[in-house]
């Protein structure tokens, strides 16, 4: 197959939606087929495969866009046309401008077109303080549906949370493909000395992961002159965290951390915790789970994540500080049924496999070429 991907978000590999675009990319790459990346990134100009437009400049946004290390695709007609010029499919990760100009010419050249749904209301309208603007984020998800997914072959969804929420948000049925994003084999247990009472989140430095419920419930923990917390990312929240932590009095370690190493700071921590409010999949919590760490994931009805849960005692109730602390203290202060957890985590976490889910994400594609024949 010759398949053109559209990112109108690509950079660093340091959030979900880029890391998702990537790994497809090597995947799809790796069973021999030709892929093109349609995106902004201009570390990527020159290297075969790539069409580089130019950044959408929005001066209301720019300075929240670079606090989180994020940058937006200007549509490109010339460029938009010669990345498509003879594939077979397209595939939009993000339904924002760049996608909407392929998706465009696409119909108009008859190029069948799926699209990727890794991003929810809530990660735009947190940039511009309206995450919890009920009006406002059902009218980006309908804006999405009217503009982008309506007109698609298919969409693919990370989980069955995401596609259930969109299609209750907008009303109406979907020709969807519910298929992990995967996580990567080097993400596996590996015999290593723990650092005692070490707890770790990773996620993005944002207000919708809700790093700041953690940081109160370790401040409240029978443990807390213990706890050795480490939250894994980068973000425009990090400032407030620090400040947060010395007022607490709790010890934080705050750093971003390439793959090789996250996965040691994983097999040496003893629990993970996941408070984020907001989230699609939550590849990062998977990863831990992959490296059998116990996870007390946040409850929030806006997030996929709660269903990775399969005790009680992992569930704690989000923006809930006192609750979260009670379910850390009974994990620290019994290992062994921790470790036995973490037995049935390793067996539950198989289901994730990178490679497998990239295989279903290249079936669909050819289920929609097939389909598009017709």
């Amino acid at each position: 197959m010759k398949i053109c991907i559209v990112a109108d978000v690509l950079g660093e590999p340091n959030n979900g939606t880029t890391l998702a675009c990537l790994n497809l990319i090597n995947e799809l790459r790796s069973e021999g087929h030709e892929v093109r990346i349609l995106c902004s990134d201009k570390s990527k100009k020159g290297k075969e495969g790539y069409f580089v437009v130019p950044t959408l400049y929005l001066p209301f946004l720019m300075k929240k866009l670079e606090r989180n290390n994020v940058s937006l695709s200007k549509p490109d007609k010339r460029i938009v046309e010669e990345s498509l010029d003879g594939v077979d499919i397209c595939h939009l990760m993000i339904p924002f401008a760049l996608s909407r100009a392929a998706l465009k010419a696409c119909l108009k050249k008859g190029i069948p077109v799926t699209a990727g749904f890794h991003c929810q209301a809530e990660n735009f309208s947190a940039h511009i303080a309206m995450m919890n603007g009920t009006l406002f984020n059902n009218a980006i998800y309908k804006n999405f549906y009217r503009c982008v997914y309506a007109k698609v072959d298919a969409i693919h969804y990370p989980t069955q949370f995401i596609k259930d929420l969109f299609e209750g948000k907008t009303n109406c049925r979907t020709k969807g493909y519910v298929i992990s994003n995967g996580v990567n084999d080097i993400f596996k247990k590996e015999e290593c000395e723990k650092v005692p009472y070490q707890i770790l989140m990773i996620g993005r430095l944002s207000k919708e992961k809700s790093q700041e419920t953690l940081l109160k419930a370790v401040s409240l923990s029978e443990y807390r002159d213990k706890v050795k917390l480490v939250l894994a990312g980068q973000g425009p929240r990090r400032a407030y965290l620090e400040r947060l932590a010395g007022r607490l009095g709790i010890d934080v370690k705050m750093n971003f951390y390439r793959r090789e190493e996250l996965v040691k700071v994983i097999n040496e921590s003893e629990l993970y915790v996941h408070s984020s409010k907001i989230e699609i999949e939550a590849i990062s919590c998977l990863e831990a789970i992959r490296c059998g760490l116990v996870p007390v994931i946040s409850d929030s009805p806006r997030s996929a994540t709660g269903a990775f849960a399969i005790d009680e005692r992992c569930r704690f109730r989000y923006d809930d500080p006192s609750d979260l602390a009670v379910k850390i203290d009974y994990w620290l202060a019994h290992p062994e049924e921790r470790a036995a957890m973490s037995e049935a985590y390793l067996g539950f976490s198989g289901q994730f496999d990178q490679t497998a889910c990239m295989k279903k994400m290249t079936e669909m594609f050819e289920e929609v070429i097939k389909d598009h024949e017709k």
